[in-house]
């Protein structure tokens, strides 16, 4: 008996710390605003769907800026969307994103990411970047584990900041995470908004 209670304890432990590595939910929506009225946009999806998502003053804003790998140091902490192009092989970058510095944490672990399938996103600490003839190899580090992720040359970098709502204008586009009312409307609770026409990535 007291040995099944102490494999239950563990396994609950296990999924409190799997729930806390896990990516906060909502739906993903990627695209383009096509109108803006009051509280509410009106986004055209790179799927082209017609969605209206609310937003509110608890919807957080961001923008983002391309910027360099030479700007992501060791001890970084960054997102990665990657994808494995092969049993064993190394996943290769689709894109990297820089945490501020205030944000770090965020979204930490590894997981299955909807960019295209088969890919995973990982949100790591920044453990070291090695140099290859392909580009750099990020290793990340984060709770529970590590993952070593080729990073080619052409590979979209960014960072982003804290922003407002004013960004939030006809033809910008947006990386939307949403949540789904039971009535099936959708929140924004996070937009990502790219600047001088930069698109989303992640």
């Amino acid at each position: 008996m007291y040995r099944f209670r102490a494999i239950a304890a563990a396994a609950i432990m296990f999924a409190v710390v799997q729930a806390q590595a896990a990516p906060a939910p909502g739906v993903h929506v990627r695209g383009t605003i096509t109108a803006v009225a009051g509280h509410e946009l009106q986004v055209k999806t790179r799927e082209g769907k017609d969605l209206k998502i609310a937003v509110t003053n608890a919807t957080k804003v961001n923008v983002l800026m391309a910027i360099k790998l030479k700007d992501i140091k060791q001890g970084s902490f960054v997102g990665v969307t990657a994808i494995q192009q092969g049993p064993g092989a190394l996943l290769q970058a689709r894109e990297v994103h820089l945490f501020p510095e205030a944000q770090r944490g965020t979204g930490e672990g590894h997981y299955d990411w909807d960019l295209e399938p088969g890919s995973s996103m990982t949100n790591a600490n920044v453990d070291d970047i090695v140099k290859t003839n392909n580009g750099r190899e990020l290793v990340l580090g984060y709770r529970g584990g590590r993952q070593t992720i080729i990073v080619p040359r052409n590979v979209p970098i960014i960072s982003f900041k804290p922003a407002d709502l004013s960004l939030l204008k006809v033809g910008a586009h947006i990386f939307c995470i949403a949540r789904t009312a039971t009535d099936g409307t959708l929140t924004a609770q996070r937009i990502s908004v790219g600047k001088d026409g930069l698109k989303p990535p992640m």
